[in-house]
């Protein structure tokens, strides 16, 4: 059992079911409206439009068997193929920075994520649009929906709280009716609420603006955030709203764990290496027409030993520890299908506007350097072989797996590269003029969502002020006109789309993208490249077609000074470049 205060809401689910209950249902929501401060929101026609919106946590491009990876993903490829699969959706390189530019239109240097929280340069704490929280200059659209008579609900990660014990950043403080929320950026999946870090202490979970005391016995967390999201979807029709509902998974973001009726899913799957499936999934993926033909599997990041110059007792660790990830995102799969098989017999699906997206790119980094993690670590954890993914064990995939994750994209989580920013996405739209199944490789920013929901609810934005303070206006670009069949494209092909993190910057323009990455990942200085050609960047253009760069470093210019974007004074990245799988 959860061990949290009861409140009205709380006490409804038991009643449900004799005629006694609901009278009681009634009286209960009589006496709770009399005691909130704001009026009660008036009911809205059951046939308005609803949106789920379903984000994985470090999910690489080619994971999804709809995306030409091996890991089962029915529930997942059957959305693809009612749906649009889009190959170009570009995220933030981290997971904080995405959430908030999802949750508001608006670009991260504005929304308070200009970096992450705790990685600030000395030149950027307490700055605007450097808190490290999502801020209050920006409106989120549950907020919006919310006042516009949406039931609106959260499952899963919230990590838009610094510090996440401060009760105002809460999720249930900015629009959500409903909440139940991992507040950090992770830990472990299980109930025995394991940190992501020994700093964090615990893990802190919420549930309506209540922390949590004690998570359930059989906690996991895939199992537990798909159970909450039905419960909530469940209460917008009691109570006859349509519902907004965002469901983030925290898989399959590490600690690596899965249960034990899971474990052996994948058995002996990856014994064959990590340039072996690489080379698979790239094959598949063009196969779908997820890639170009011409698409060549990138040569082995410079951090990574190949797999034959590996140990057989360290390949047996590594193969081992894909297995338990792709079991973790086979789970979230499987969770993801019982949600929207309930919306099929809920008589909800064909009017719900479905967005399916990872946050950033597969994770890769060795996070044994931050503080006292490794130390930490091996004291407290049972790494062994026969026990990694169990609840007592704490791994990470490290840049061999994610490389394969991202391919055929150079690097991963915490670059500029497309390993970092371009993320799989899909979306289920009932009435789009796109055909179903159909894969679109146009540019889509996860800032076009917020004005999508909106547009296709016929909520509007309040920019300038919202609530009596000031507010930016949103970024993003809603994609109704493209999947309505008015426009051919999401953006206009010369737009240039702009973005940076820990002063690794990308700029993005028709075919040519230009890019700044710190020494040894790139070359310390712009680089160029044609990614309709070169979708892995191995060929830097720069000095072949100075003058396209120019172009491209002068809309980075105006992005900057638009933005207000400051670069870190010292060196804050996230990232490594030790070799980690002979660390073991």
């Amino acid at each position: 059992m959860i061990k949290k205060l009861s409140s009205p809401k709380n006490l409804y689910r038991p009643l449900r079911n004799s005629f006694s209950g609901y009278l009681l249902i009634v009286i209960l929501i009589i006496f709770s409206c009399k005691e909130k401060t704001r009026s009660p929101v008036k009911m809205q026609p059951v046939d308005r439009p609803n949106i789920l919106v379903i984000v994985a946590d470090d999910l690489g491009f080619t994971d999804l068997g709809c995306y030409g990876g091996e890991i089962r993903t029915p529930n997942l490829d059957s959305l693809a193929m009612s749906g649009i699969r889009n190959t170009a959706f570009y995220t933030s390189a981290t997971c904080s920075p995405t959430r908030a530019m999802l949750l508001t239109g608006v670009d991260n240097h504005r929304n308070g994520y200009g970096t992450m929280e705790g990685d600030w340069a000395y030149n950027q704490k307490g700055l605007p649009g450097y808190e490290g929280y999502l801020n209050f200059d920006v409106v989120p659209i549950s907020n919006l929906l919310q006042q516009a008579g949406y039931h609106t609900s959260i499952a899963g990660k919230w990590h838009q709280a610094y510090p996440a014990s401060e009760k105002s950043l809460w999720p249930d403080q900015r629009g959500f009716d409903r909440s139940f929320c991992m507040l950090q950026g992770g830990g472990g999946h299980f109930g025995d609420g394991q940190p992501l870090f020994s700093f964090y202490g615990k893990s802190l979970y919420t549930e309506d603006g209540k922390l949590i005391e004690q998570l359930p016995e059989d906690f996991y967390s895939s199992d537990y955030y798909a159970q909450k999201t039905i419960e909530f979807i469940n209460e917008s029709q009691f109570e006859e709203k349509p519902f907004f509902s965002m469901l983030t998974f925290t898989a399959p973001h590490w600690p690596l764990q899965v249960p034990d009726d899971a474990i052996d899913l994948y058995k002996s799957r990856y014994d064959s290496g990590y340039e072996v499936i690489a080379g698979q999934r790239v094959e598949n993926a063009m196969k779908l027409g997820i890639l170009p033909e011409a698409t060549t599997v990138p040569p082995t990041s410079p951090n990574v030993q190949p797999w034959n110059q590996i140990s057989s007792d360290a390949q047996q660790y590594a193969a081992r520890t894909m297995e338990i990830y792709a079991a973790m995102v086979e789970r979230m799969d499987k969770n993801i299908g019982k949600v929207l098989q309930h919306l099929k017999e809920s008589g909800l699906y064909e009017n719900t506007l479905i967005v399916f997206m990872s946050d950033n790119g597969a994770e890769g980094n060795s996070i044994w350097g931050i503080r006292d993690t490794k130390e930490w670590v091996e004291s407290n954890f049972d790494n062994s072989l026969a026990n990694i993914g169990r609840k007592n064990s704490y791994l990470f995939t490290g840049p061999s797996w994610a490389q394969v994750s991202t391919g055929p994209f150079r690097w991963y989580k915490g670059f500029a590269s497309e390993g970092g920013v371009r993320s799989p996405m899909i979306i289920h739209f009932p009435e789009t003029k796109l055909n179903q199944g159909s894969i679109n490789p146009d540019f889509v920013s996860v800032m076009d969502i917020a004005p999508t929901i909106l547009e296709w609810t016929k909520v509007s934005h309040p920019a300038p002020s919202f609530n009596g303070k000031r507010i930016f206006p949103m970024d993003g670009r809603s994609l109704m006109p493209w999947l309505n069949g008015t426009d051919k494209t999401p953006h206009p092909a010369d737009e240039a789309h702009c973005w940076e993190l820990y002063g690794r910057r990308g700029v993005l323009k028709g075919k040519w993208k230009a890019e700044y990455m710190d020494k040894p990942y790139g070359t310390g200085t712009w680089e160029l490249y044609n990614l309709e050609k070169d979708l892995s960047e191995k060929e830097n253009l720069a000095k072949k077609e100075p003058e396209v760069l120019h172009g491209m470093t002068y809309e980075w210019a105006r992005y900057a000074k638009k933005y207000k974007v400051i670069l870190p004074a010292e060196k804050v990245a996230y990232g490594t470049d030790e070799i980690w799988i002979d660390k073991k």
